[in-house]
């Protein structure tokens, strides 16, 4: 059987943290900024935690159980 390959993309935008939690960044903070409130994209810069919904597919293209 041939190992797992992890998705490219996905490795490159999620992180692990330290109690299993899946690290995300927000979207809508590359370009058209101008027009973004500063508390909009000081909020956006901030990461976030990937929801229960979705932590399973990530978890699957992280090839992590």
């Amino acid at each position: 059987m041939p190992k797992m390959k992890t998705n490219s993309g996905a490795k490159k935008r999620f992180a692990l943290t330290g109690t299993g939690k899946i690290k995300r960044k927000h979207a809508y903070k590359s370009h058209i900024l101008t027009k973004k409130t500063k508390k909009q994209k000081r909020n956006l810069t901030r990461t976030g935690l990937v929801d229960k919904a979705n932590a399973q597919s990530v978890r699957k293209l992280l090839c992590l159980k």
